[in-house]
């Protein structure tokens, strides 16, 4: 089978519609996963996401800080997302999570 043609604007499209389902599934469809088991397992979690949008907006000239991109990622302040969703982390959790964090996002990223 050979690869479809695809012009630019259509790819963009495509990869929107993608990020978007992605959303929709981390922040609605399983909002019982936690961060720290995403990022534990997969090297990222919600708020790389968010990052990685609040970088793509500052690209762009766009002044946008975390607090900002979060709320806009989640749907919501931090505060409410944690008062609604997320449990205590034991501390064998907590420490992968410092392993992970520092290999996939280092210490200046937060």
């Amino acid at each position: 089978m050979t690869k479809p043609v695809i012009d630019a604007q259509t790819q963009i499209e495509l990869e929107a519609a993608a990020f978007r389902r992605l959303r929709q599934h981390l922040m609605q469809d399983r909002t019982d996963v936690q961060n720290i088991d995403m990022m534990n397992l997969a090297g990222f979690c919600r708020n790389c996401l968010s990052r990685w949008y609040q970088e793509a907006a500052n690209d762009k000239g766009i002044e946008m800080d975390k607090a900002q991109a979060r709320e806009i990622f989640y749907g919501m302040t931090m505060d409410e997302w944690k008062a609604n969703y997320q449990t205590d982390a034991g501390a064998d959790k907590q420490e992968a999570f410092k392993k992970s964090f520092a290999e996939n996002v280092g210490t200046d990223k937060g």
